[in-house]
């Protein structure tokens, strides 16, 4: 990855799941990654629709890019991938972290799914391994494993923008939770730490804000603004401060609403549940395991 490529980055707000996607192409080079897309869902209903995928959809084209990636920092538990319908409608290939297997095993077992469930990553057309450096046209990007949030986390590094997914959010708003299941607040310290290492100005973009009271919606950052107000992991917090601060807050958190569905649909890279007998997909919801 060469310092002097600069990346273009546009963000694209969901406001009812409070998600942040980014198209993001290197200057005067057609060929861009699409990060975290969102699938419109209904929770009421049980309808999915695609009006925030259609914008992407429409900017895409309107630039005349290309896409190349479709990438996936985490399998989201609050919002529902576009990542299948992105494909079909622009090409790219779909990429993860290479431990969803781990993501994906732990979820049969918790919505019992059909046998020939593959807990080995295949429905991704790539799974990313930890520091690997990967094409994006002419540029390069690089993986960075992040476990904590989920075991398969991943971030994503164009030049001095990283994608940090749920891992860390805007200093004021603090950390990922570590409840899920394969969550760990320990894993999650010392990815932080890993993000923390790189330069002071490296910019970080969520995957999610959640602006307390009197505060506009945001999702950029810097690593020194991290590391010098994060309220939950700034520097001097010990792993052992942070661990128990995560794991009390964790307590007091409910479900996301999504994530019945969500993770369902997410471990198959967008993919709805294979229809039954009569040509209708459906969602599992465990009762009294969660």
């Amino acid at each position: 990855m060469t310092s002097i490529t600069r990346f273009t980055i546009h963000p694209f707000i969901d406001r009812p799941t409070w998600t942040i996607s980014y198209v993001v192409h290197a200057e005067g080079d057609p060929a861009c990654a699409i990060i975290d897309p969102v699938l419109d869902y209904d929770p009421k209903s049980g309808r999915t629709s695609t009006l925030s995928a259609d914008r992407i959809i429409e900017f895409v084209r309107s630039q005349q890019l290309t896409v190349q990636w479709i990438l996936e920092t985490h399998a989201h538990a609050d919002h529902v991938s576009a990542a299948a319908y992105l494909k079909r409608a622009l090409g790219g290939k779909t990429a993860i972290g290479d431990r969803i297997g781990l993501v994906q095993a732990q979820f049969k077992r918790i919505f019992n799914l059909e046998p020939d469930f593959a807990s080995d990553g295949s429905q991704f057309d790539h799974l990313l391994h930890d520091d690997e450096r990967f094409a994006l046209g002419s540029a390069h990007a690089r993986a960075l494993l992040v476990p904590g949030h989920t075991p398969a986390c991943m971030a994503y590094q164009f030049g001095d923008a990283v994608f940090v997914g749920d891992t860390l959010f805007l200093p004021d708003v603090g950390s990922a939770r570590c409840d899920f299941p394969g969550g760990d607040a320990a894993q999650l310290y010392a990815s932080v730490q890993r993000l923390l290492a790189l330069g002071d100005d490296t910019r970080l973009f969520m995957c999610h804000d959640y602006p307390p009271a009197g505060r506009e919606f945001a999702f950029q950052t810097t690593v020194r603004a991290q590391r010098e107000h994060n309220i939950h992991l700034h520097q001097g917090i010990s792993q052992a401060e942070f661990v128990a601060l995560r794991t009390a807050r964790d307590k007091t958190l409910e479900m996301p609403v999504l994530i019945l569905p969500s993770v369902q649909i997410n471990i198959r890279a967008g993919a709805l549940p294979p229809p039954e007998a009569n040509g209708v997909s459906y969602a599992k919801i465990p009762l009294n395991l969660l």
